[in-house]
C-alpha cells in the first residue's frame, strides 16, 4: 500500500513602517493535543475438546475472516463438529458441517456453510507458526477461503537454512514481495510451524492458550484419510 503524504508551505511577509514607534512582535502560543486512537479489541474464542481447551484470538487485520468466524460461533455452527483431518507435525483441521454425527464410512472435508467463499486476506506479518488459525480452501484460482473449514498449525521447528530453502521453493512464488523478518525466523526456530503454506492460505488468528492441546490431538491414532479413529469433537464460544 502506498502512503501519499501532502506537504503545504506558507510564507508571509509583513512590513511595518513607523518613524517614532518601534516594531512590536506578537507571538501566539499554540497548544497541541495528542490524539490517541484506541485499537479495536481482539475477539477471543474458546475451543473445547475432550483433549483440553484452547483459546484463540482473531486478528482485526483480517476482518472478513474474523467476522465470518464470529458469526458462525454465535450461531453454534461449530458445536459437535469434528476435527476430521489430523496430521502429526502438520495441522489439525475441522469445521466441516457434514462431520456432525458422521458415520465412520463417510468421506469428510467437502462441506461448507451457506454462502460464498471468503476472499483471501494474506498479510505479511501473519505466518503459519505453531498455533496459527487459518482457513482451509479448495484449489480455486483466487485462493478464496472456505466459509467454515479451518485448521490449526502444529508443524515442527525450522532452522534458518531450512526456512531459506522453503522460501525459495514455494513462499517466494506465492508473493514476490514477501520476505521473512528476523522475528519471524526466530519464531520458526523456537516453536516451529508450516512455513511452506505462508502467503498461500489466509491466517486469521492464533491460539494464545492451550498449545499443548494441539499436540495431543495431532498425536491421536488415525484411520486412512487422516480421520481420527476416535472422534475429536469441538465446541466453541465467544469470550468477549
Amino acid at each position: 500500500m502506498k502512503n501519499i503524504f501532502l506537504a503545504m508551505s506558507f510564507f508571509a511577509v509583513v512590513s511595518v513602517v513607523a518613524q517614532t514607534k518601534p516594531v512590536q512582535k506578537k507571538t501566539t502560543n499554540v497548544a497541541t493535543k495528542k490524539v490517541v486512537v484506541a485499537k479495536p479489541k481482539e475477539r477471543l474464542i474458546e475451543i473445547t475438546t475432550d483433549y483440553g481447551t484452547m483459546i484463540a484470538k482473531l486478528y482485526n487485520a483480517t476482518p472478513l475472516h474474523r467476522d465470518n468466524f464470529i458469526k458462525l460461533v454465535q450461531q453454534g455452527f461449530y458445536d459437535s463438529l469434528l476435527f476430521h483431518r489430523v496430521i502429526k507435525e502438520f495441522m489439525i483441521q475441522g469445521g466441516d458441517p457434514i462431520s456432525k454425527n458422521a458415520a465412520d464410512s463417510i468421506m469428510l472435508g467437502m462441506g461448507s456453510a451457506p454462502g460464498e467463499r471468503i476472499p483471501a486476506e494474506f498479510r505479511p506479518n501473519f505466518i503459519h507458526k505453531k498455533g496459527a488459525l487459518a482457513a482451509a480452501r479448495d484449489n480455486n484460482p483466487s485462493k478464496a477461503s472456505s466459509n467454515c473449514q479451518f485448521y490449526i498449525v502444529q508443524g515442527k521447528k525450522i532452522d534458518t537454512t531450512q526456512l531459506n530453502g522453503i522460501y525459495n521453493q514455494s513462499v517466494k512464488q506465492n508473493n514476490l514481495f514477501f520476505t521473512y523478518s528476523n522475528s519471524q525466523k526466530e519464531i520458526y526456530q523456537r516453536i516451529g510451524g508450516t512455513a511452506f503454506l505462508d502467503q498461500n492460505y489466509t491466517v486469521f488468528g492464533e491460539v494464545i492458550s492451550g498449545l499443548e492441546v494441539i499436540d495431543k490431538i495431532a498425536s491421536v491414532q488415525t484411520n486412512p484419510g487422516d480421520r481420527p479413529a476416535k472422534n475429536v469433537i469441538m465446541k466453541m464460544r465467544l469470550l468477549n
